[in-house]
């Protein structure tokens, strides 16, 4: 078995950005054993070496990563090693990984080669940007194990990627290449093989986060940024699982508005939503659909997820313009609905059209699709099917779960293997 190599610096405290004195703890997991020492920067993480089934190497600036399965005796026979937790009931919630991948950017806007690190708390300057300007986005991502309980598959990484460069753009943030991106993901994935679930009990949720880690008082964009990569294993998003949700339609509350940064994946987004959500699950909802800001008629989104109607095998979903998310599950269900025949429009969606569809559903990295069971507008409740997928919503989710965990030819070449 190979034997990891890692740079000297991943011995030290990797330290990306100058401040002093006083420090916040952001905690993301914490550890009796992963203690962080003192440190004089803006932000500090703990280092330890990854472990000998990685082999880390710089190519091009770029990290290369492969981790090697636990040989049994014979030497030509191999046998999946996986974390020691119930894949059963594993659920989406987070679980403390191994390893994470830190990237950093200096005044000059140029990111330096990034590394596998122990994964464990940050310690940020309590004037960074992330902080006080909410100068910060994420993505989201999932890796599957196929059916051979090796092969390793990624789902159009490029696109998170894109969607990144694009949010920092409007947020004022550098921003990691899409070689650069898609590196770390691998990287990350590979280095947490163990965390990917065996085949049909889950994902490996991958999450990428670009925050301005960097010292600022007046409201400007922050001096230094940095780039991080954790993952986690998750089963279903929503707790009915595949069982169809119930969502309730918000006329007062608005996720975003025209001109604001409804279309990207910041972190205020999410936020925003919080209110809205804890009163409808106060009422027994499953979650909350958005009505656009302005007429408060059209349909916008559900507040993770895109929003999909079915009326006599037509495909609708509000257009994107700025206020809804361009979901890459959005972008990938209406390519493969088109594959399938179906026509698909893209366009203004008014809650009256809602209460009169033939079906209704949502997506998103996370819940993938999921089928509403039924809505509820200003206390009326109507109901769809028969408490599973209707027939449009069952052939697009099978058809793009098949082509994510490999169970079916990628003629779209979306996945990326990592084996």
């Amino acid at each position: 078995m190979e034997r990891a190599t890692i740079s000297p610096s991943l011995n030290q405290n990797y330290l990306l950005s100058p401040s002093r004195a006083f420090t916040t703890r952001l905690h993301s997991f914490s550890s009796s054993t992963r203690n962080l020492s003192p440190s004089s920067s803006s932000i500090k993480l703990q280092h330890s070496s990854p472990p000998s089934s990685v082999l880390s190497s710089v190519i091009n600036g770029g990290i290369n990563t492969r981790c090697n399965a636990v040989l049994s005796n014979s030497s030509s026979t191999e046998t999946t090693e996986y974390a020691d937790i119930d894949w059963d009931s594993i659920g989406f919630g987070l679980k403390s990984t191994d390893y994470m991948y830190v990237m950093k950017c200096n005044l000059d806007g140029e990111f330096s080669k990034g590394e596998l690190q122990r994964f464990g708390n940050l310690e940020v300057s309590p004037s960074a940007g992330v902080l006080n300007y909410g100068q910060g986005l994420f993505e989201g991502m999932k890796a599957y194990r196929k059916q051979d309980g090796k092969t390793i598959l990624l789902f159009r990484p490029e696109e998170n990627a894109n969607r990144m460069r694009f949010g920092a753009d409007r947020m004022c943030m550098p921003a990691p290449t899409v070689e650069q991106f898609i590196e770390a993901v691998k990287a990350t994935v590979l280095a947490n093989k163990r965390w990917i679930p065996p085949p049909g009990k889950g994902s490996l949720y991958i999450r990428p986060l670009l925050m301005g880690t960097g010292a600022v008082l007046g409201l400007a964009p922050a001096p230094e940024y940095t780039f991080l990569v954790y993952v986690s294993p998750v089963g279903n998003y929503f707790k009915e699982g595949v069982a169809p949700i119930n969502l309730i339609v918000e006329s007062e509350f608005h996720r975003a508005t025209p001109g604001g940064t409804g279309g990207v994946k910041t972190i205020g987004n999410y936020a925003a939503v919080l209110k809205a959500q804890s009163i409808a699950k106060a009422k027994g909802y499953s979650d909350v659909l958005y009505l656009d800001c302005v007429y408060k008629r059209f349909l916008e989104e559900v507040s993770s997820c895109n929003i999909f109607i079915v009326k006599d095998n037509v495909i609708s979903t509000p257009e994107i313009k700025g206020t809804i998310l361009p979901g890459i599950t959005r972008k990938s269900i209406i390519d493969v609905a088109r594959t399938q025949g179906f026509q698909v429009e893209e366009r203004n969606v008014t809650v009256d059209e809602l209460l009169e569809a033939d079906e209704v559903f949502c997506t998103g990295t996370a819940v993938v699709v999921s089928p509403v069971g039924s809505i509820t507008y200003k206390g009326k409740r109507v109901s769809y099917g028969e408490g599973s997928f209707g027939p449009v919503s069952e052939k697009v989710y099978t058809v793009l779960t098949s082509l994510q965990m490999g169970l079916s030819e990628d003629n779209m070449n979306w996945t990326v293997n990592l084996s």
